[in-house]
């Protein structure tokens, strides 16, 4: 069993998180956390000292989630198709269950945070750099020999160009045929 400030900070986070998503990273406050999850705002100031940090742990748990659940079922997986479509479907339904948590975070945090400089914006950026080259290299693995940097580059844009349009048909359009439509276009891609 985890030590009880563990489980605590990670209710913290869940909650802040949830919060985050509807509301937005900068609307999140040590306050409205601390009521939320049942605590005082000096319990929660206990585990994170500013606002700012409680922001960074969010974006860290947010993308690892997102890393636990999208990438690491494929990674085992050989480069190439295979592995692409597993990340795909397992996008997907990243999508399908955050949005029953008030949305992507990570989705949420790059509109919030594309103007904003600094540390959480540079964190964010980051990170979905690296997520932008790993899906390019899987690309570049579809032919032998591997497609140009710059094709590759292309489709990794196009294959999240695809998921975001999933998002908005699915949370904002209600869109019964939204999964369908993102699956063709997916297997386009890959063609």
């Amino acid at each position: 069993m985890p030590p009880k400030g563990d489980v605590t900070r990670q209710k913290i986070l869940e909650t802040a998180s949830e919060q985050a998503a509807v509301r937005g990273l900068n609307a999140v406050s040590l306050g409205d956390v601390a009521e939320a999850v049942g605590m005082s705002k000096s319990g929660v100031f206990k585990h994170f000292q500013a606002k700012e940090a409680l922001q960074q742990a969010l974006l860290e748990q947010v993308t690892g989630r997102f890393v636990e659940h999208v990438w690491t079922p494929a990674e085992a997986l050989p480069p190439g198709a295979e592995r692409l479509h597993v990340v795909f479907e397992r996008w997907l339904e990243w999508v399908e269950r955050e949005a029953s948590a008030g949305g992507c975070g990570l989705l949420a945090f790059a509109i919030e945070l594309d103007d904003q400089p600094g540390p959480l914006r540079d964190y964010l950026k980051d990170g979905q750099l690296r997520w932008h080259r790993t899906m390019a290299k899987e690309f570049a693995a579809l032919r032998d020999p591997p497609l140009s940097r710059e094709d590759a580059d292309q489709r990794a844009f196009l294959m999240k160009s695809i998921l975001l349009g999933y998002n908005h048909s699915r949370r904002l359009l209600d869109d019964e045929h939204a999964r369908a439509m993102a699956h063709a276009a997916f297997e386009r891609l890959l063609a």
